[in-house]
């Protein structure tokens, strides 16, 4: 979902709404907040009849905000995220449409680059091919996010960009899509949608909901923009030798090709990896005991789709299986022991008052949190994976209380 491609860099000047607060002050604090936001929009050039019409008449939902704070890339395992998307389902409807889209798909690599398959995998993962574009209102859910404190001015930017899009042909009154506030097949944000969607089969309008066409162009343009390097893979899965540093893993540590050959990593075949002059890093989503998986500058393009390693990984290798690839070689354990963000968030604070740097203790295992757990391994001579396990927790002096959560 295109709602994580954009960090927020400051906040709106406005009241704010949280799910704590009662449904008649909340009601109350979103009524100001619009008001307030139609200031802004009138300042920067959205028509009167898009403010009274439209923006004066959202509604607040609760619901968005308890789903901000519940989104599957915090609160899964990469077991339950992956299995649940790059299911057999999913990779055989992928295979069937590779065939019925195919002079397309290979219209669209010969233009903007991108082979079928990920844009397959990018829609599939997206809205099921098509199966569900989401049913919430897109003015309302963004106008509930631009008035909550989180992410306030990107969602802020998005309202007014969704707004100017009801000018646009192929863009229908109610406009629905998920709770974030994206929409069509491939789930733009607003934004997007006027920067990079195309209008695919030359009707003269727009049309992410109707026209896959439509949507999968702009999808290929999208991607191409964002840096996609014709002719490479986003990555592939690997095996380890043993022993291995496992500190050398993570994003922020790529290493040329011809070093992680040196250091004995092969492809699944037992074959050795090309000797390449590309730079790769080192991912392992579950660990040391799960899948690893060696990342190119695709996958990083992926990330500017969605910025969550689970995600990417999934596009990535759904791609895979819809071009005719198998299952991982070492799949996901599915017993993995899930914890709460609450729980994160007290490994945070302890992580911090160690003084390793995790940065704000939200309960959201982004890559800081990571850094801190592997250097925090580093320092207790365990195997340094940057992983939560229970041994980590139980180093920590943490009693978390919880049980597997098999999938």
């Amino acid at each position: 979902m295109l709602a994580n491609a954009s960090p927020t860099t400051s906040t709106v000047t406005t009241n704010t709404v949280t799910p704590s607060d009662s449904a008649t002050t909340a009601e109350e604090t979103f009524t100001d907040c619009i008001d307030k936001l139609a200031v802004r929009a009138r300042n920067e050039g959205v028509t009167e009849s898009l403010i009274t019409n439209d923006l004066h008449t959202v509604n607040y939902l609760p619901r968005v905000i308890e789903l901000d704070r519940k989104q599957p890339e915090f609160t899964s395992t990469f077991a339950g995220y992956f299995n649940t998307r790059v299911s057999q389902q999913r990779i055989e409807r992928g295979r069937q449409l590779l065939q019925e889209y195919r002079p397309l798909l290979e219209e669209l690599t010969q233009r903007y680059g991108i082979p079928p398959q990920y844009l397959l995998a990018f829609w599939g993962l997206e809205t099921n091919f098509g199966g569900y574009l989401g049913k919430m209102p897109t003015l309302d859910a963004l106008a509930t996010l631009a008035c909550d404190e989180r992410r306030s001015e990107f969602f802020t930017v998005e309202l007014l960009q969704a707004l100017r899009l009801l000018e646009i042909p192929g863009v229908n009154r109610p406009m629905l899509g998920s709770w974030a506030g994206a929409i069509g097949n491939t789930q733009f944000m607003p934004s997007n949608y006027h920067r990079f969607a195309v209008d695919g089969d030359n009707d003269g309008k727009i049309d992410l909901w109707g026209s896959q066409a439509d949507a999968l162009t702009s999808a290929a343009n999208f991607l191409q923009q964002l840096g996609w390097q014709r002719g490479l893979r986003w990555g592939r899965e690997v095996t380890l030798p043993t022993p291995f540093d496992f500190n050398l893993t993570g994003l922020r540590k790529p290493q040329p090709l011809s070093h992680w050959r040196e250091l004995g990593l092969r492809k699944t075949n037992g074959a050795p990896l090309d000797n390449l002059p590309l730079e790769a890093a080192l991912i392992v989503p579950a660990g040391h005991t799960g899948p690893a998986f060696l990342v190119y500058d695709n996958f990083r393009v992926i990330m500017n789709w969605n910025r969550s390693v689970f995600y990417a990984l999934s596009v990535g290798h759904l791609a895979d299986r819809i071009n005719g690839a198998g299952a991982l070689q070492q799949p996901p354990a599915g017993d993995i022991t899930r914890f709460s963000i609450e729980q994160i968030k007290a490994l945070q604070v302890r992580l911090n008052e160690l003084g390793f740097d995790v940065g704000k203790s939200d309960g959201i295992m982004g890559s800081a949190t990571k850094r801190a757990i592997q250097n925090f391994q580093s320092s207790r001579q365990m195997v340094a994976d940057g992983y939560p396990d229970p041994e980590v927790f139980d180093a920590l002096g943490i009693a978390v209380g919880v049980t597997p959560i098999t999938h």
